[in-house]
């Protein structure tokens, strides 16, 4: 359980954001992070029921200042990611705590390589009909609403602007969130609510895992 000192923490934080002040209330801060902690592996280790997880990962609080306008030292909010296994497996499931309602779980892809977001677009060019589908499905919409992320105003260069799947080919970026108000996070029943949302994400995955290991023709990439 993600108790209420953890948002009392990060909510002051924000309106203290100074390294006196942190240094002050690091204690706190080393135990709204063991309570993440735990709260991840909880996680991983439901997960590994039925996917298989490799890594666990907590952000750093500090902020990487060097070339942003503003230079308050500290994030806000706990976030963390936990890795799938193997080669066979995309996706990353992600979590960030946050007060004022804005906390999220989902995941996806936030940054895929030109090679695979070439090898999505060519695979959205020939057949959109799959995404949309799961897209669509109902699940997906209650947990999710809609896919998102960031796209091109107009067609990549070599596709066809006017393609009946243009939508889905225009994305750069795909991902899933479930937002999370600071009174279900600390709800006993927060911990089931994030593999549920997981759960809910886990057909988008396994479909973008089938499209970066097969080439168009359907055969495995992998040796």
């Amino acid at each position: 359980m993600i108790r209420i000192d953890t948002l009392n923490f990060l909510q002051n934080l924000e309106d203290n954001n100074t390294r006196e002040w942190y240094a002050e209330h690091k204690k706190i801060y080393e135990r709204a992070r063991k309570e993440f902690a735990v709260l991840l592996d909880i996680t991983a280790d439901q997960l590994n029921q039925t996917d298989a997880i490799e890594d666990k990962k907590i952000f750093r609080i500090n902020r990487d200042v060097r070339f942003s306008k503003d230079k308050s030292p500290y994030k806000t909010n706990l976030s963390g990611y936990l890795t799938r296994a193997g080669a066979a497996r995309r996706g990353g499931y992600f979590i960030r705590l946050e007060p004022g309602n804005k906390s999220v779980v989902g995941g996806g892809f936030y940054a895929p390589d030109k090679k695979d977001l070439l090898r999505i677009r060519k695979e959205f060019e020939m057949d959109a009909s799959e995404i949309e589908k799961i897209t669509s499905d109902k699940n997906f919409v209650k947990y999710f609403g809609e896919l998102r992320g960031a796209h091109l105003k107009s067609a990549p260069r070599d596709f066809d602007r006017e393609h009946a799947n243009i939508k889905w080919i225009r994305m750069k970026q795909f991902y899933a969130f479930r937002s999370f108000s600071d009174k279900e996070v600390q709800s006993d029943s927060f911990a089931l609510e994030v593999m549920n949302t997981y759960t809910a994400i886990r057909p988008f995955f396994n479909y973008m895992s089938e499209i970066l290991t097969t080439d168009l023709n359907g055969e495995s990439l992998l040796k």
